[in-house]
């Protein structure tokens, strides 16, 4: 959904100093208990590209159509990024949480530090301090290992299976349970449409697909209705 706003998607945001790490790797508890001043510096590279971003056609045909007058638009998106927001859409569940809702590693608690502004890839920055119980604040993302947001994931289901359309923007359909969404709509006869300039394992469970980008099916889409 982001790539065409020039923000690398997951698996391609390793360049320069962070090609020789998979990413698979850093976004773990176990790379944080390891070296959180290297995870951490990898997630402010990470805030530093989308902060440089803007939201793209995509985003805004999304926040155009859920702004219309009597439509009922819910977003549900694996992006920890902002720009659905800053486009001026209102998301219903960040399924893989949000890069900007830091909190703190031991307490848990919501922190209002940020992220350093970064202009090249760092190796090390140590986190910033939790303000009530000094642990180090991490990101707010879900790591590989760790469960989904559990009110996030319940509402998107709800309104994945009672839509009129389900539209599935841009995804490889392999990561679960978030990959489950466009099945579980399937099954209740809810219709599914694929936007994706590639073949998905979302593919499957779609009545139409689309063979094109974010950028230009979404605006598309959006001027048909």
């Amino acid at each position: 959904m982001s790539a065409e706003s020039g923000v690398p998607t997951f698996r391609d945001v390793q360049v320069g100093l962070w090609e020789q790490f998979d990413p698979t790797e850093l976004a773990t508890p176990q790379a944080w208990e390891r070296d959180p001043a290297q995870v951490w510096a990898w997630y402010a590279w990470r805030a530093s590209l989308v902060r440089g971003a803007a939201p793209n056609a995509g985003h805004i045909a999304l926040a155009q159509w859920q702004n219309r007058q009597g439509s009922e638009v819910s977003i549900a998106t694996q992006n920890v990024d902002d720009l659905h927001e800053r486009a001026g859409s209102t998301v219903l569940a960040h399924l893989h949480g949000s890069l900007f809702a830091l909190r703190c590693a031991d307490c848990d608690r919501a922190s209002d530090a940020a992220y350093e502004q970064i202009d090249e890839p760092i190796a090390h920055l140590e986190p910033p301090e939790c303000g009530d119980c000094g642990g180090p604040v991490r990101p707010g993302v879900v790591w590989f290992g760790e469960p989904l947001p559990r009110r996030e994931f319940d509402e998107a289901v709800e309104a994945a299976q009672v839509a009129d359309l389900v539209v599935v923007v841009g995804t490889s359909g392999l990561v679960h349970p978030a990959a489950t969404l466009p099945h579980l709509a399937g099954a209740r006869g809810v219709p599914v449409l694929e936007i994706n300039p590639q073949e998905s394992q979302v593919t499957e469970a779609a009545d139409v697909a689309w063979r094109t980008t974010a950028a230009t099916g979404l605006p598309l889409l959006v001027a048909s209705l």
